[in-house]
């Protein structure tokens, strides 16, 4: 009986130790499992600019060592779009969102004051009211600011085209970052006396009609970061090119387009610097509210050859030293 009574017993030690095992083996599994984040990424529209910021914010937070998957939705410039990807990611309680343009960001921070918001391709972060100050922002929203070196792009322009007269200028009337910019412009053209041909769109299918409309009032164009302005470049340049009038940029991706200069932001750093920031929240060092508003601070100028080429114009030799000459 004692005999039967001991093999028992070790019996049900063996299965005890047994469970014990695959215990242990399955626990590193769900441990994975739980290190594993899903955060949201938004995007208002597809075009060279904004896709370029999304890579860099993915490849920013991948190269932190983060176990991060991305919940990538693009809104196709579409404001019901934009509000149903904003009720979702706040729905799933993501710990973070990213937001890729003004309008991405205003309306996920409308859906919500709790979940930390990380925003890049917004020109100003005060003026959209996605922050009480730039260098404070004081609410869940914190980012990478695309404000590029009108200044400079102005000067560019004018050493591209020296006897010109009459600056025009198209961008979307309802795109806060687009109005700010064009402020900007008329000051820079107001201090060296020129004369600006201000003209807005409301959406891409009205950009070949305002083009045509410019035509023989103008010298030569400047476009801001523009969203509906950048995914309709190649309709801009379509007429502006074969009319001899350049187009400079506010950033490289329009050059893409058949734009012909520009001083401009590069998205992918942007991108890079709101990946950082974002990867800094998730680790816990920082919060959006005391995390001031980042900026690009070197520029560089680039020159399409290509677009050069087909107006007919000639790259002095002191800008061709310092620019860089691409070929789109």
């Amino acid at each position: 009986m004692k005999t039967k009574k001991i093999v028992l017993a070790a019996i049900a030690a063996a299965g005890l130790i047994a469970l014990n095992g695959c215990s242990d083996k399955s626990e590193p599994a769900a441990d994975q499992q739980k290190a594993q984040t899903t955060v949201g990424i938004v995007q208002l529209v597809e075009h060279p600019a904004l896709d370029e910021a999304n890579r860099g914010i993915v490849e920013a937070v991948q190269a932190r060592g983060l176990k991060v998957a991305f919940d990538q939705q693009n809104a196709q410039a579409d404001q019901s779009n934009l509000g149903n990807i904003a009720q979702r990611f706040v729905s799933q309680k993501y710990p973070l969102i990213f937001a890729i343009a003004t309008p991405a960001a205003q309306i996920m921070a409308n859906a919500t004051n709790q979940t930390p918001i990380v925003a890049t391709a917004v020109t100003d972060f005060e003026v959209a009211k996605l922050v009480k100050s730039n260098d404070k922002p004081g609410t869940n929203v914190t980012g990478s600011s695309d404000l590029n070196p009108v200044e400079q792009q102005v000067a560019l322009m004018l050493e591209l085209f020296p006897d010109a007269k009459r600056i025009g200028t198209i961008y979307n009337s309802s795109e806060i970052n687009s109005q700010f910019q064009a402020k900007i412009l008329k000051e820079e053209v107001q201090k060296r006396g020129l004369s600006l041909v201000e003209l807005t769109v409301s959406s891409v299918n009205d950009v070949q009609q305002t083009a045509q409309s410019m035509i023989g009032k103008v010298d030569v164009i400047y476009v801001p970061t523009d969203n509906i302005i950048a995914s309709a470049m190649p309709v801009l340049t379509k007429i502006t090119t074969p009319a001899r009038i350049g187009v400079i940029t506010g950033e490289e991706g329009m050059l893409k387009g058949g734009g012909l200069a520009t001083v401009g932001v590069d998205y992918y750093n942007l991108g890079r610097i709101a990946g950082d920031m974002g990867a800094d929240i998730l680790e816990g060092k920082s919060k959006p509210q005391d995390m001031a508003i980042r900026y690009q601070t070197e520029f560089k100028s680039k020159i399409n050859a290509a677009t050069a080429e087909k107006l007919g114009i000639k790259i002095p030799d002191s800008l061709a030293k310092n620019a860089e000459l691409v070929r789109y």
